[in-house]
Order: C-alpha cells, then structure tokens, then sequence
C-alpha cells in the first residue's frame, strides 16, 4: 500500500513537470508557468476522430450525419461562427448547410422554418444562432427545435435531463470544458471548482456536470464541489471563493476579472468568456475573462483566449451533431 502512494506521488510529480516550464521574475527567480491547453490540437484530435467514425457510420449503408443552421439577420460575428462549423462540419464528413433570413422575418414564421426540418427525416441536427433579433423569444424558439435534432442542448428537456444525470445532449461549450478536463487528466473527484458565470446555456451545464456523480447513467459527471458565483456575487467574495478553488471555470465576458491574486497556485483555470477589446495601439483584438500573462504564472494549467474553449466548441458540436444522427438511426431501426 505504501509502494503504491509513493509511486502515485511520484507519477503526480513528473505529470506537473511535464505540464509545466520555467520563467523568471523580474528578480530572477525561477518560477513554474501553467501548462497552455491548447484547445485548437485537442479539437482537431476530436475531429479527426470523428471523421473515422462518420466514414465507419456511412460504409454501414447510413446516410452522412446532416446539420441545419438557421441564422436570422446580418450580425457580423454571428455570420462567421456559423461560417466557421459549417466547414467543419463538411471537413469531416457532415452535410451542413447555413440557412439565412432576413432580421425582418416573424417569428412564426422562424417557428414554421423549424417544424419544417422537425419533421424531414433527412435531417439529424438543427442550430439556430443567436442572438435572435429582439423581437423574438429566444426561449421558445429553442423549445420548438425537436429535441432529438438539438445539437445545441438548449431545448427544455434536454437541460432537465442534464439536470437529472441522464443520456442527453449537452450544450457544446459545457461540454467542452469537461471534454478538456477529461483529456487533460485534470483530477476533479472531491476537487473545490468554482464556475463564475450562471447563464442557462454556459455557466449552469458546466456547473451541473462538474458536481454529478460520475456513476450515474449520463457518465459526464465530475463529482467536484462546485460553487457558483455570479454578477451579486462582491468582489471579496468572488477572489475568496477562486482562491480557494482547485479548479476555476469563468463565462462572463467581463476582460481580466480572474486576476493572479484570486487563484491558487497550481489550480486549473478555464477560460469561456470571449470580448473583443480594442488596444492601446488603437488594434481590436480577442481577450477572455482571465489577466492571462499574470495568470499563468501562477496557475496549474489555463486555457487562452483564443485557442482554448472556442475549438473545443465546434467540436463537441460535430459530436453533438453525430450523435444526434447515431440515436435517430437507431431509433429508426427499432421502429422497423
């Protein structure tokens, strides 16, 4: 038994070497930087992964996997993330294809669009992008997506499966943040996470799956101890709760909340929040919620902004989108 703690010391220590590289201080000390998780290497072995399986799926006689997305209006970023899955999702296998309205359409007329590739059986996965003009309810939009075809796990029953540790699918951001977790071997059994962020789609499925049990039937649990904070979360709380955190998970979109002095050292730092900012030198550019250059020097391992969480989107996003595909066409088979 004692063998066996020391070696488990041992492979804990070599893993944190591993994972880690030297800087100096300004007084030229020597110090452990984090570990970078590179989110875009990781997507594009989850990519690459599933274009095996999509290749496997159709030499069994199935159709390719098939994915809708539904954009409404010309908002600039919107047009480019949607841009950015539809080529991935041809680049490994998926028949994607964007449809586009004008921001003036009704939202009856968004709600008949949807129904419409509800009920075409050669269609296994529907996104609609938002936001959504302000003059629909982006709510019960997302609730008119048929549930099996949701592959961004915002219809009601698939969070109240989530919430229930069931089969379902999960919002991709979630999901790749415990996809990261997962990958990267970081321990969470009995860990203290916080996630700073308690929107519907981010901050609370991340939240639900870091604290379920890992044996339930959904097998996404992470068995932390989570606490979430939010926007009446006080400042010394927030830096309380992160400071004593062995694994913080932020999706604010407020630039450089988590500061080096709220995270304890060696801790896990995942960064969602995504703003474009625009720099002294007058140039835009893309920053998340975390003092990245400070925060790594003290942190465990950390995601950027970019390359980190956004990749891993996508991805879980063609898994989604597969998966959705696989349960139709074994749901089509029982029914024969």
């Amino acid at each position: 038994m004692r063998q066996t703690i020391c070696l488990r010391v041992i492979s804990s220590l070599l893993t944190t070497t591993m994972r880690s590289h030297t800087y100096y201080d300004s007084m030229g000390a020597a110090r452990i930087m984090a570990q970078v998780i590179d989110g875009k290497a990781l997507a594009k072995e989850i990519k690459d992964e599933l274009k095996t399986k999509i290749h496997s799926f159709v030499s069994l006689g199935h159709r390719a996997p098939s994915l809708r997305c539904i954009i409404v209006g010309d908002d600039p970023a919107s047009h480019t993330y949607v841009r950015n899955k539809i080529q991935a999702a041809i680049d490994i296998g998926i028949d994607a294809t964007t449809i586009t309205y004008d921001a003036t359409l009704s939202e009856d007329d968004l709600i008949t669009a949807i129904n419409s590739l509800n009920t075409d059986k050669n269609v296994d996965g529907i996104l609609v992008q938002l936001p959504l003009p302000g003059t629909m309810d982006e709510r019960k939009v997302c609730n008119v997506v048929s549930p099996e075809k949701d592959v961004d796990g915002f219809h009601i029953n698939n969070v109240g499966q989530l919430c229930l540790d069931m089969p379902t699918i999960v919002p991709a951001t979630a999901l790749a943040v415990i996809e990261i977790l997962k990958r990267y071997k970081i321990e969470t059994f009995g860990r203290n996470a916080v996630v700073v962020g308690r929107s519907k789609n981010v901050g609370m499925p991340i939240a639900m799956m870091l604290h379920s049990d890992k044996n339930h039937s959904s097998g996404l649990g992470m068995d932390a101890t989570v606490t979430i904070c939010h926007r009446y979360t006080p400042p010394e709380k927030l830096e309380f709760f992160c400071r004593n955190a062995d694994i913080i998970v932020t999706a604010t979109g407020v630039p450089k909340l988590i500061k080096a002095s709220m995270v304890k050292p060696g801790a896990t730092v995942i960064d969602v929040g995504i703003t474009r900012i625009t720099d002294e030198q007058g140039k835009t550019k893309l920053v998340g919620d975390v003092d990245y250059d400070e925060v790594s020097k003290v942190a465990g391992a950390i995601t950027p902004v970019p390359g980190g969480v956004g990749p891993m989107t996508v991805a879980m996003l063609m898994h989604n989108t597969f998966e959705a595909a696989r349960r139709l066409r074994q749901k089509e088979s029982n029914v024969q």
